[in-house]
């Protein structure tokens, strides 16, 4: 199963994750996700998969991830790694879903229109 690559996405950042038998080693972009991801929330947020389907230690999974910012690479990795144990243990599928975890967050960033100085902001008016 080493070959096959799941893909996750949050607002610009795409995480490629494969995912095999293991002791529970995770990799980002060859280094530990420790030190990838260094805030404890987004360690956290990689992990929840593990934790909601009681499968902590039980694979080692290799992410490359990249676009975007940390927070959104963290969300992306998580959802590809939710998508792998949905593939590979499907009997944790309601599990998975029941946490939101296999939605992808369509939500990106509205593009700037010409006249205003970013999406919605409008230049100050004056009236005389």
């Amino acid at each position: 199963m080493a070959n096959q690559s799941f893909i996750g996405r949050r607002k610009t950042s795409t995480a490629r994750v494969y995912v095999q038998p293991g002791k529970g080693e995770i990799v980002v972009n060859s280094k530990p996700f420790e030190t990838f991801f260094v805030l404890p929330s987004q360690q956290i947020t990689v992990n929840m998969p593990f934790k909601v389907t009681e499968t902590t230690g039980k694979y080692d999974v290799k992410v490359t991830v990249r676009g975007g910012g940390i927070t959104g690479q963290a969300d992306a990795v998580q959802l590809g790694i939710a998508r792998a144990l949905n593939t590979l243990e499907p009997e944790t599928h309601g599990v998975l879903k029941s946490h939101d975890l296999l939605t992808r967050d369509d939500r990106m960033v509205e593009r700037k229109k010409y006249g205003q100085p970013k999406a919605r902001k409008k230049f100050q008016f004056s009236k005389r």
